[in-house]
């Protein structure tokens, strides 16, 4: 669309020149932006957004040439100057210390950069707090999803039910949804393989037997409308593209799902997320947890282990305090905790 307009401007060969892209690492840091990446990903490392933003400084700089003389703080400074938010402040402390690495890496003797913990908390202030879909929600998104309007391609209504069951019920990344081939599902053993995620981490999942019963149901149907059934095709096979469906087609689709349901307003940004369906899994499961009589915290690590999580403390995160979670923590410690309280005071008197 852009380049349409363009093309119909009144000087499409200017309006053409505004739209092209600068070539990654172009600038007069470029050189030393470009080394820093590659090196970092010889270490082993995915490195995945800091270049997004060395690229973006990096275009800033070749926009701007009479900023080739200046020291490096005046050129951060004046990329900063170009936007005033809290997140663009954030960016700036970001920039500023990959910066400082970098010139520690090429000279040892350089003094450390004090970190600025100011932008951060300015950012969390803006952080909003997940949304905890219920388990009646999740039914009412379930049923909307199997009802989607979808004339022409007749699969995708199950596609993005069986989407959303695995995004709740296994706690699904929408990347790694996207990432899903038909060989990574196991009918037999009743999992799935996650394969090279976040921490380059490849994880085997069980499944409820009901949320495999649907994932065959799907299976079947998607077999039937002539998907390919090679084992390294896509698993949400797109009928009219022929191929997978995108992270950001997988969230579009979620996202008009919620609005459906009437969780999240028809426009804009606020309101639930697709990611808060990973959030409730958590939450959800714990609840269940304590409805059982088991204690979360025995069981947190293999609830990390679950969700790709390096440690539980990347878990921790994901623990949303309700006030069905509160009123069942409070019951278990009064139930554990609170007889040994009682008997300490016997003891003292």
């Amino acid at each position: 669309m852009p380049i349409w307009r363009a093309l119909i401007s009144c000087n499409p060969e200017q309006a053409l020149a505004t739209l092209r892209q600068p070539k990654p690492f172009g600038s007069v840091l470029g050189e030393v932006m470009a080394e820093h990446v590659a090196m970092m990903r010889r270490r082993g490392y995915k490195y995945t957004s800091q270049p997004v933003r060395l690229l973006q400084f990096d275009r800033f700089l070749q926009l701007n040439p009479q900023l080739e003389t200046e020291p490096l703080r005046v050129m951060i400074d004046r990329w900063a100057a170009t936007k005033g938010t809290r997140n663009h402040a954030y960016e700036r402390e970001n920039l500023e210390r990959l910066f400082a690495k970098i010139q520690r890496r090429c000279d040892p003797s350089a003094p450390r950069r004090r970190p600025d913990p100011r932008p951060q908390k300015e950012v969390r202030k803006q952080w909003r707090t997940p949304h905890i879909y219920s388990p009646v929600d999740v039914r009412r998104m379930l049923d909307i999803a199997r009802s989607y309007p979808s004339p022409r391609a007749t699969l995708r209504p199950l596609s993005i039910y069986t989407m959303l069951l695995l995004a709740y019920c296994a706690g699904l990344r929408r990347g790694e949804l996207a990432r899903l081939d038909l060989g990574d599902v196991n009918p037999g053993d009743g999992t799935i393989t996650v394969r090279q995620t976040k921490f380059f981490k490849t994880r085997i999942l069980p499944l409820p037997d009901s949320v495999m019963m649907e994932l065959r149901a799907y299976i079947a149907a998607r077999r039937q409308v002539g998907a390919s059934q090679d084992p390294h095709s896509a698993l949400f096979w797109h009928v009219q593209g022929r191929s997978r469906y995108t992270p950001e087609m997988i969230t579009w689709l979620l996202t008009d799902v919620v609005r459906r349901a009437g969780l999240k307003p028809l426009q804009g940004q606020f309101g639930p997320r697709v990611h808060d369906l990973r959030h409730s899994m958590v939450v959800n499961r714990i609840l269940e947890w304590y409805r059982l009589g088991i204690n979360p915290q025995e069981r947190l690590p293999f609830l990390a282990t679950y969700l790709g999580h390096r440690d539980i403390n990347s878990t921790l995160v994901y623990i949303t305090v309700t006030q069905d979670l509160l009123h069942l923590a409070n019951e278990r410690f009064r139930a554990v905790g609170a007889p040994c309280l009682n008997l300490e005071r016997e003891v003292r008197s």
